[in-house]
């Protein structure tokens, strides 16, 4: 059987040790990533066997976070069982019913959905963040260098650096947070699962840094995997400061954080296509560049947005890989 012949050689002995050893596996939907995932269904029971094989994954930080979530009453998923010399981690099955396909099937339904997680962040943000690599101003300015390393190239473009630089120098420490909080980096339709009791879903926060309060926000508003229409990122960045009391600088670190964070998905994007030979993340470049745009109108990205319109013609803002092969 498929299943069996791709699951992990310790998996058996591991799912037997920790009582289900009569379990039947099935694969589902995995990730960026080289971990893989299966359904574990036991009669009336099901879990999910995450395989993050050592050593190119490391399943500690989810594992961490997984448990820092839950200890605080977030719905991410119960840890039930853990071998890190083999990477296997058996976690609690949040089922199929995923925000994305939700929204997508009834689009009736955006607004509460995209209210109730909204609201987990604002939730979030009133915890002490654990102990976490900070995305901090050297992060974020790091992270903007992607768009001239992988996009710029790919359309036959040699941009001026120097002026890049400065002008991200000029916004960037409008998004350095007071008070920083649990980042959970991957926040967006995709990822929040709408579990029976009613709460929002949690995964794949794994790479959870702390930083501002805006980031996640901009992940869920500005998805780059579906469009989120300009009326809903509007009224729940409003609900947001309504509910975490905050102000007019939130508002500017939120474009910011959307500039930087758009900007180095365009990047990320282009180098999938070209370096990992996956040519479906340059067509998701054009939604990025709409939302980058968005953000760009904003009078404190006014530097940035010189720079773009002096380096990067608008018929060069789309899909690297269409654009390439004009």
């Amino acid at each position: 059987m498929a299943a069996e012949m791709n699951l992990p050689p310790a998996a058996r002995d591991f799912l037997a040790m920790h009582g289900w050893g009569a379990a039947s596996i099935a694969p589902i939907t995995g990730d960026a990533s080289f971990r893989r995932y299966f359904r574990v269904h036991d009669a009336s029971r099901t879990a999910v066997l995450m395989d993050a094989p050592p050593p190119v994954e490391d399943p500690r930080p989810f594992i961490d976070i997984a448990r820092w979530l839950y200890a605080r009453g977030f719905a991410a998923p119960e840890v039930l069982a853990v071998d890190l010399d083999h990477g296997l981690v058996l976690i609690e099955d949040f089922g199929d019913d995923r925000m994305r396909e939700a929204v997508d099937a009834d689009p009736a339904r955006a607004p509460a959905l995209y209210r109730a997680a909204v609201d987990v962040l604002v939730g979030l943000h009133r915890q002490s963040p654990p102990p976490l690599t900070a995305y901090d101003r050297a992060a974020m300015d790091e992270k903007t260098q992607l768009l001239i390393d992988w996009y710029c190239p790919a359309v036959g473009l040699a941009p001026d650096m120097a002026a890049y630089r400065a002008a991200w120098g000029e916004v960037l420490d409008q998004a350095v947070p007071e008070q920083p909080v649990i980042v959970l980096r991957d926040y967006h339709a995709e990822n929040l699962m709408l579990v029976p009791d009613g709460r929002m879903g949690l995964l794949d926060f794994q790479d959870a840094t702390s930083g501002h309060p805006a980031y996640d926000l901009v992940s869920l508003l500005q998805d780059a995997r579906r469009d989120v229409e300009p009326t809903i990122e509007t009224e729940m960045l409003a609900h947001y400061r309504r509910e975490a009391n905050a102000g007019l600088d939130f508002d500017i670190a939120y474009h910011v954080l959307g500039a930087q964070r758009n900007t180095r998905i365009i990047g990320v994007f282009a180098r999938l296509w070209q370096r990992d030979g996956k040519p479906r993340y340059a067509a998701l470049c054009p939604r990025v560049w709409g939302y980058l745009e968005r953000d760009l109108a904003h009078p404190a990205l006014a530097p940035v947005k010189a720079w773009f319109d002096a380096n990067i013609p608008a018929d060069l803002r789309g899909d690297p890989l269409v654009i390439a092969g004009r």
